[in-house]
């Protein structure tokens, strides 16, 4: 008869060394804790989301900060609500990013989605997300790119600028496919990931990449096929209703 090993029980030094060697591997989310002071946030949310308690009793709600830092793994990490909830039980990285240990309690997915949609009736949102980024900005400083207009006319016309092929180094140092674009005043340069999520399984089926320039609308086509056929899809995080695809 095979013999199986028992697990041993861990306990808090256990803990302790596995975080210290993400911490060496080079833990990002540490670094985002070390580098920006999420207080910051506070006095926002607590100004748009604080109510008066209604009576007694009733759980109280989470901490604001707490929450947002969850729409942040969100949003960077690509997690449905149900893939966050699982994911910061599962993760000690995103436990520590929360300053949650083992023993304390984790909002669910319901708690999650209520929060952002109390968010969004409030738009601040993007006000809360536009902050973050100026912050992110501050933590780690993007070259410019300062290349002339001609450069630049070349570059959107999907051509090598000459003077980027004769210099090896200035071209090493040149991003020729990203592209601008501007969301709620805000510039980013870059590239977009278009992802095709199955609403049961939340697993992600299909993606795309393109620069930051293409919206999302033209490439619906590209993540669609056949099993997607007389089947109903869904756009953006607010899940509006489409037409079943057809032929």
């Amino acid at each position: 008869m095979k013999k199986f090993k028992r697990h041993k029980d861990y306990g808090f030094w256990d803990q302790d060394i596995r975080l210290s060697k993400l911490s060496r591997l080079g833990d990002l989310l540490e670094k985002l804790n070390e580098g920006i002071d999420f207080e910051m946030f506070r006095e926002l949310l607590e100004a748009g989301l604080s109510k008066e308690p209604q009576g007694r009793g009733g759980r109280p709600p989470y901490d604001y900060v707490l929450m947002f830092k969850i729409l942040i793994l969100q949003r960077y990490y690509n997690l449905s609500d149900e893939q966050v909830e699982y994911q910061i039980n599962d993760r000690m990285s995103f436990m520590r990013f929360l300053n949650l240990t083992i023993a304390d309690d984790i909002p669910d997915s319901r708690t999650v989605w209520c929060f952002r949609e109390q968010l969004t009736d409030l738009n601040l949102v993007e006000e809360l997300f536009c902050l973050f980024t100026g912050e992110l900005k501050k933590l780690n400083p993007v070259p410019r790119q300062r290349n002339t207009q001609e450069e630049n006319r070349q570059i959107k016309a999907g051509e090598i600028p000459e003077s980027f092929t004769k210099n090896p180094h200035k071209l090493a140092l040149k991003d020729t496919d990203a592209r601008w674009t501007q969301k709620n005043g805000m510039n980013y340069f870059g590239y977009k990931n278009h992802a095709k999520q199955d609403a049961k399984s939340k697993l992600i089926t299909k993606y795309t990449v393109t620069d930051a320039s293409v919206h999302d609308s033209r490439e619906t086509a590209a993540l669609l096929d056949e099993n997607d056929r007389d089947k109903e899809f869904y756009a953006d995080s607010r899940r509006k209703r489409l037409s079943p695809v057809r032929e």
